[in-house]
Parts: structure tokens; C-alpha cells; sequence
């Protein structure tokens, strides 16, 4: 392997230097507003070429490039952008001048015709306050990971790259993370797709070629968003089709039999540019340094915008996901023992599957009636299936005639399971700017409208136990006292119905199984349907030097219990959510700021997508103060953000460790949540891109109905994390399109579960890329965990450990035309 890492960089610096000798020219100019103020940070791109840079902070800036004929953007938020065709002579200088004039229209303007920003850094958000804001001035805590940051990184996968936010990290391998010591998965219906809830299948993280960018808004978000996470929200934002022409081609292959294959092609589709298109395709091929596993993934993500007049845009997007894979439920060790078997190991069995498509069809409208009054109307429905059959743990070790644990076998249990999940959502709402005398407003009123859909014929087969003494059925739990129930083998043990999987012969136990040999038990998944309303209002005020955020959701959630039976009934929630927040402009790059708010989540069987859970349970109450700085530096280009925050939640449910209901849950009493976090992302110069963080969390149960649990720090929740990621670019000379990247980060010590006192161990990762760039041809090299370590993401308990993965690396061909 060492000598295809070497043969590699020869190459790269083989293409280095021959293209030390290629002509160029130089592209310089000015950017300035209306008034002739410089501008700092505007974004100039070259089109068809993916060269770009920005201004400084005398709003100049300079481009190197091959001569020819060219197409100039030059951006800034809150500005039109405007266009200039420019010619490049070998050895001389084109200076283009670039006055841009402020836009009108900015609300919601950036998620609608794309984002053209090409950094680390993303000036502004819409999913902190529903309308175009620049982060500076929002008064909360959100993380950004951009598609400039993925694509640098080789990643692919959501909660791959999370580790680049603070206190943002993995629960387990899933769609599942925790955000400030607190559990959000793909499966509850609190996530976002641009600015809309919406869920996944929860087991198999899509690819995420067809994103702009992932962000995380910290704390509670009900006031604008309703019931979600008290920790925070995560919204995907999804590549919107941009106004000038663009395509692109990536190839990868890797580590573990990985190949991948990505198209991203966009443009107008007239010559008035007021129809534009953007189709992105992604097909994965990929095993693991798991076994058995594997994953094969189609994503295919049209989008087209229409722009009939300046007043009026209408978006409408295609998510599909088809992926066929096996269902990975961790590795297993002996007992207390984290070494004792590889972290490859996986109880699976050959002829295993899953089988999951979930598309995401979404429309978006927004016109404005005056210069200040707007409206934005949007719809999403989601459709999820699956189709599952896994040998799993039963979750605990297998057992002998007197009830003692075989430290060398799993208890094992078999799923076989389809069902199907729709959610619809429906978003108006009015953006209002007004002046009344010196106050300025940005006024906001909303309506939300969410229904979930589990419908019937979702149903499992299981098989688990151990097999009763007329060997023509099984018993879920054996019992030492009642040996003359159960089917006995020649030394006295109980025969279990799924035979036991044996950490000492792995490979016997992975081969094929003839599931016609096992008694299985159906078991029905009820259908369920559930609805919420949301009506929400938010004032964002200016006076001078200060803002004000205040907002208010009232929020009614309807569950329709017994859904299609004769004793459906309708259960009833009701809350009222405040929100307050302050910034202050210390200096013109430094903003104070602080921020109260309340959560809401409702918990029956029908919201937390569990009808075997237990309940009825109280809704999850909770509440944060947050207080920080947030700044710009390097003219702009590098944000930073310093925060502190204290979150209490009541009514937090965890598992009930039944034996008998493996889905069993129960409530405890209070849980406190305080840190403090550091973000820094952006360019240090134009060539130089930096990310880091850090984040100190005490996540802990403070009142519990088990006097043992309070204390205790809450599962999968590190109290200190951090990151580091930086990249360099060489823009002129001999090695002219070369980059190298470098990054590392960190995560502590970690509990698993509130009912056994089991950890895994802290861990540092290296990770690295080299990058070269000519022409239209990019060529990637990414090589992650570089030092080999063992290390795990997460788990449940020793019986689920979610490892890591091992030293591996990715190359990428990217082809730009």
C-alpha cells in the first residue's frame, strides 16, 4: 500500500511541474457599492472554471489564469450580483471594474437561486430566524458545514463530518447524533430539510452529494420549528439550481472496495435566466471493514427554479434515496473486555438485508406584494419503505443451565420486518420590514401544518429465545427454576430458538441460515397518525447598535391513539413557546449577544415512532439561557463564535432494560445540560481555509425515580470535544495547484447507558488530503485516521459497540466542464 501513496505523490508532482511552464494572465479589479464604498468579502467567481476568490479589505482582488475568454460573477449578500464577460491576455493584466448595488428583494433569496459562496465560512442562515440573516447578527449558536468543507474532507455522510461542530457528535453509526448532550436520529420526526420537519429511515445515513450545506441551531428551536431536540435542530440544506452554467464529474475509489460516482450539473434553462435546473446523482458501491457489510446507494436530486418577475420565485425539488445493504447492529465483545474481539467483528449472517427508498418531494413559493411585504409558502412529503431481514443480539450474552453467562456466545434474535412511513408538512408565512421612528423591524407570522403517517400491514416477524420442551415453539426468557419447560441439550443447557453466535468461531456463525428452521411470533406495527399546528410570530428590532429577536409559538398537537380501531380516540397537547434575544454590536466586527428560549416534544407511541414503548408519558418540557460573542475577522472572512449555555429538560425517556419488551421505556425526573463552545471557520486568506472547534459539555441527570442515575453523565455524551482542520492552496509558482490539508480531532471519554456503568475510551484522530488542481481536472487524495487507531463512536453497551473506522483512504478524479 505504501507504494501506491508513493507513486501517487510522483504524480502530483509530476503534473506540478509541468504545469509550471502554462501561460497566464491576471484579472484585477475593485468592488464597490453604489456609493463607492469599498467592499470587503464580495465573492468573484470565474464560471465553467471553479476558480474564484475574494475581495480584501480594500475591496480589491486579483485572479491568475490561462488565457481566454471568460465569464465574471461577482456576489455579496444583500447585493446584486453582476456579470462581465472579460478576455485574458498571456502576460498582461484585465482590470474589470465591479460596482454592485444593493438587492431589494433579499429575503429568502440565497435559498432559492443557490448559494455561490465557495468557502468554509456561510455569511447567512434562514434556519435560526426563518429570514436571510447574517449569522453575526442572530442571537443563537449555529454551526455550518459547508459542501466546500465535505468535499475536502472525501466524506459523505452527515454524521461523518459533524465532528467539525462543536458539541455536535455521533450516538451510534446510524442517522443519529447527539448535539449538547442530547439524542436526535433520522427516525423522529424533528429534523429539516430546508427549513421543513422531516425524518429518514434511521439506520443508513444517505449520501450527501446533493447538499449545500448541513447546520446545526443549538438549543431548543420550538418557538420557530416546534417540537425538536432541546439540544439543537439539524437542517439539511439542499443544492438549489444556480444562474450560470456549471457541471461536474467525481469519481472515487478507496479503501474497503469502495467506489462512488457523483454528477452535479446546473444552469439556466433560457437566455432570460428565469428558468434555471440543478440534477444531482450519486451511485455508491462500498463494503466495510465491517463484515459482512456492505452498501449500495442511488441518489438521484433534481431541482428546478422559476423566476417569472423579480418579485416572484418558485423552487420545486426531487430527493430520491434507493440503498440496498445489511443492517450493522455493532460489534460484541466478552463481557467487560473492549479488546477481546476486532472491531471488524459483526454478528451478521450472509443472507441478511435491507432494503430502504425514501423520497422527499418538496415545492417552494415566494413573492413579494411591495418592496417590504412577502410571502413564502412550502410543502414537503416525505415517503419512506423498508424491508429487513438480520440475525442481531437479543442484547445480552447467551446463557447455561443454571443461568450463568457463556462469556464467548451472543444471544441472538431474528427480524424479519417491512414497513412504510409518509409525512406531509405545509409552511406559510409573511416577512414584513418596517421603520417606526428610529426602531427598524423585520416582522414575521406564521402558520405550520405536520401530519405522520404510519399506515397498516407494518408488521416483524420474530425469532429469539430459547425453544420450549415440545420443541414446536419458544420462550422469550429462560429460568433455571423451570428447566422442564424448554428443549435441553446433551449438557443441560437451554437450546435457543436462533442459535447463539460464537465469538470464538465467527466465521460458523456468519454463514447462511435456513429461516424456515425457526419458530417465529408476528408482531404488528399499529398504525399511528399524528398532526401538529403551529402558529408562530417573531419581531426582529434595530436600534442603533442593538437587535431584539422576540418570538412566540403556540403549538397544538393532535395524536389519533388506536388509529383505525374502534377505540380511536384523539390525545391533546397544547403549548406555548417564548423566545428573547439580544445583540449588541460591541465593535464593528464583534456582536454580543443572548437568548432564552423553551422547548416542546411531545412523547406518545405515535411520536416517538414506538408502539410497544410503554406511556402514556409527559411531553418533554425544557429551557435554555444562552450568552456569547459572535465576530468577524480578515476582512470578514473568518468567523468565530464563543458561547455559553445552560439547558434543563424534564421527562426524558431512556430504556427500560425489559427482558420481555426490549422497546420498553421509562421517564426520568430532570436532566442539565451547560458548557461552553468555541467555533472557528473561514479563510485566513484567500489560499488559506481554517476550521476548529471546541466544546466542554457537563451533560448529567440531576433528579431520577433511580437514586443511582443522578450524576451521572448522560450516554454517548463527551464532556470535552474538539477539531481542527486547515487547508492550503498554492496559487502561484511551480507547484501552482497544489493543496495539502491536514485536521485532527477529539473526543473524550464516554458512557454508554444510564443502566450499566460501561464506557468507551477517548480517542484523537489525524486525518489528511492532498489536492491538485489543473485545468479542469482536480485530483484528490484523502487519507483518514492515519494512525490506525481503535476507537469507537458510540454504543449501547459491550454487546453494542459502534467502532470506528480503521486507517483508510479515498482518491477522487473531479472533472469540471
Amino acid at each position: 500500500m505504501k507504494y501506491l501513496y508513493s507513486l501517487l505523490f510522483i504524480q502530483v508532482l509530476f503534473f506540478a511541474g509541468t504545469s509550471a511552464y502554462a501561460q497566464s494572465g491576471k484579472i484585477k479589479g475593485t468592488v464597490k457599492d453604489a456609493q463607492g464604498q469599498v467592499l470587503p468579502g464580495a465573492t468573484i467567481l470565474v464560471e465553467d472554471n471553479r476558480t474564484g476568490t475574494s475581495s480584501d479589505a480594500s475591496g480589491n482582488f486579483e485572479i491568475t489564469i490561462k488565457p481566454g475568454q471568460y465569464r465574471l460573477a461577482v456576489s455579496m449578500v444583500g447585493f446584486e450580483t453582476i456579470y462581465s464577460d472579460v478576455t485574458v491576455t498571456d502576460g498582461e493584466v484585465t482590470v474589470v471594474d465591479a460596482p454592485l448595488t444593493e438587492s431589494k428583494n433579499v429575503l429568502q433569496q440565497v435559498e432559492i437561486i443557490g448559494r455561490k459562496e465557495q468557502s468554509y465560512k456561510n455569511t447567512s442562515s434562514f434556519v435560526g430566524s426563518k429570514t436571510e440573516l447574517n449569522s453575526k447578527d442572530l442571537p443563537q449558536s449555529v454551526s455550518f458545514i459547508t459542501k466546500e468543507l465535505i468535499s475536502d474532507q472525501g466524506q459523505m455522510r452527515v454524521g461523518e463530518v459533524v465532528k467539525n461542530m462543536s458539541g455536535v457528535n455521533q450516538f451510534t453509526f446510524y442517522d443519529d447524533i447527539t448535539i449538547r448532550g442530547f439524542r436526535i436520529n433520522g427516525q423522529s420526526n424533528t429534523q429539516l430539510l430546508n427549513g421543513l420537519r422531516t425524518s429518514s429511515g434511521f439506520w443508513k445515513q444517505p449520501l450527501a452529494n446533493y447538499l449545500e450545506r448541513v447546520e446545526v441551531l443549538k438549543g431548543p428551536s420550538s418557538a420557530l420549528f416546534g417540537n425538536a431536540s432541546p439540544g439543537g435542530v439539524l437542517n439539511r440544506v439542499t443544492k438549489k439550481p444556480l444562474d450560470y452554467n456549471r457541471k461536474s464529474l467525481d469519481f472515487s475509489f478507496g479503501s474497503f472496495n469502495t467506489f462512488r460516482a457523483l454528477a452535479d450539473f446546473t444552469g439556466p434553462m433560457n437566455t432570460e435566466r428565469t428558468l434555471l435546473y440543478r440534477l444531482n446523482i450519486g451511485y455508491e458501491d462500498a463494503n466495510s471493514f465491517r463484515e459482512l457489510q456492505f452498501d449500495k446507494n442511488l441518489v438521484i436530486a433534481p431541482s428546478v427554479s422559476f423566476l417569472p418577475t423579480e418579485k416572484t420565485r418558485l423552487n420545486f425539488d426531487i430527493i430520491y434515496n434507493q440503498s440496498n445493504s445489511r443492517l450493522d447492529r455493532g460489534q460484541a465483545v466478552n463481557t467487560n473486555d473492549l479488546y477481546s474481539t476486532p472491531t471488524s467483528r459483526a454478528l451478521s449472517s450472509a443472507n441478511d438485508y435491507l432494503n430502504e427508498n425514501t423520497y422527499n418531494i418538496s415545492a417552494s413559493l415566494n413573492h413579494y406584494f411591495t418592496e417590504k411585504l412577502s410571502v413564502t409558502l412550502a410543502y414537503l412529503k416525505t415517503g419512506y419503505n423498508e424491508d429487513l431481514l438480520e440475525h442481531r443480539s437479543a442484547n445480552g450474552y447467551a446463557v447455561d443451565g443454571d443461568s450463568a453467562i457463556i462469556e464467548d456466545k451472543v444471544a441472538m434474535q431474528v427480524f424479519q420486518r417491512k414497513r412504510r412511513r409518509y409525512i406531509d408538512n405545509v409552511s406559510v408565512f409573511f416577512n414584513y420590514a418596517a421603520t417606526t421612528g428610529a426602531l427598524e423591524h423585520k416582522m414575521l407570522v406564521g402558520y405550520d401544518y405536520s401530519q405522520d403517517q404510519v399506515p397498516t400491514g407494518g408488521s416483524q416477524l420474530t425469532a429469539s429465545g430459547y425453544r420450549n420442551a415440545a420443541n414446536n415453539g419458544f420462550i422469550a426468557t429462560y429460568n433455571p427454576a423451570k428447566k422442564s419447560n424448554y428443549l435441553l441439550d446433551k449438557d443441560g443447557n437451554p437450546v435457543p430458538n436462533a442459535a447463539h453466535f460464537n465469538l470464538s468461531d465467527p466465521i460458523g456463525s456468519q454463514l447462511l441460515k435456513d429461516i424456515s428452521k425457526y419458530f417465529f411470533t408476528p408482531r404488528s406495527f399499529d398504525p399511528t397518525f399524528y398532526e401538529l399546528h403551529g402558529i408562530y410570530a417573531q419581531d426582529l428590532i434595530k436600534l442603533g447598535k442593538f437587535q431584539a429577536l422576540l418570538g412566540f409559538r403556540y403549538e397544538k398537537y393532535i395524536d389519533k391513539e388506536n388509529y383505525l380501531k374502534a377505540t380511536e380516540k384523539k390525545v391533546r397537547q397544547e403549548a406555548f413557546l417564548p423566545r428573547v434575544g439580544l445583540v449588541y454590536e460591541l465593535l464593528p466586527q464583534i456582536n454580543l449577544y443572548g437568548t432564552y428560549v423553551e422547548g416542546y416534544n411531545p412523547q406518545t407511541a405515535s411520536s416517538i415512532s414506538n408502539p410497544n414503548a410503554g406511556g402514556p408519558f409527559d411531553p418533554l418540557m425544557s429551557n435554555m439561557f444562552e450568552a456569547g460573542a459572535k465576530s468577524e475577522w480578515f476582512n470578514k472572512q473568518l468567523a468565530v463564535t464563543v458561547g455559553v449555555y445552560r439547558i434543563e429538560q424534564k421527562n426524558t425517556l431512556y430504556n427500560a432494560s425489559d427482558a420481555t419488551n426490549p422497546d420498553l421505556l421509562r421517564q426520568v425526573g430532570k436532566e442539565l445540560s451547560k458548557g461552553i463552545e468555541f467555533d472557528a471557520v473561514g479563510h485566513i486568506t484567500p489560499n488559506w481555509s481554517i476550521l476548529a472547534t471546541y466544546s466542554h459539555n457537563v451533560a448529567h441527570i440531576t433528579e431520577s425515580p433511580v437514586e443511582a442515575e443522578v450524576g451521572r453523565q448522560k450516554p454517548n455524551a463527551p464532556k470535552n470535544t474538539a477539531s481542527i482542520w486547515t487547508r492550503y492552496s498554492i496559487s502561484h509558482g511551480a507547484f501552482e495547484g497544489l493543496g495539502f490539508g491536514l485536521g485532527s480531532n477529539y473526543i473524550d471519554e464516554r458512557v454508554l447507558s444510564i443502566n450499566a456503568n460501561q464506557t468507551v475510551p477517548s480517542y484523537i484522530l489525524v486525518d489528511a488530503g492532498l489536492y491538485y488542481t489543473v485545468n479542469k481536472v482536480r485530483v484528490q487524495f484523502n487519507m483518514n485516521n492515519i494512525f490506525d487507531k481503535t476507537y469507537w463512536v458510540g454504543g449501547y453497551d459491550y454487546v453494542r459497540l459502534f467502532p470506528g473506522k480503521p486507517r483508510n483512504f479515498l482518491v477522487t478524479i473531479g472533472y469540471t466542464f
